[in-house]
């Protein structure tokens, strides 16, 4: 089982999408700071994370959403 602060094994530029599922992700890279909306593991709560800065966050999702996300340059790191 992977944890949260284990390093990353495979990572994929994301575009934000009301209607892509992606491989399921353990963590986001945002590269333009801004809103990021989130559909969350398990995949029955959206959640728009407000003015998240540049960086890794540890967040897990399936799907990061275009409606409510603002912030750009987003890749999914997984494994």
């Amino acid at each position: 089982m992977s944890h949260v602060s284990d390093p990353i094994r495979f990572a994929v530029a994301v575009t934000p999408s009301d209607a892509t599922v992606l491989t399921p992700f353990r963590c986001l890279y945002v590269g333009t700071a801004g809103d990021v909306a989130v559909r969350m593991a398990g995949g029955q709560t959206n959640v728009t994370f407000p003015n998240l800065a540049v960086g890794w966050h540890p967040i897990q999702g399936d799907m990061v959403l275009n409606t409510g996300t603002t912030a750009s340059d987003i890749i999914a790191g997984w494994g």
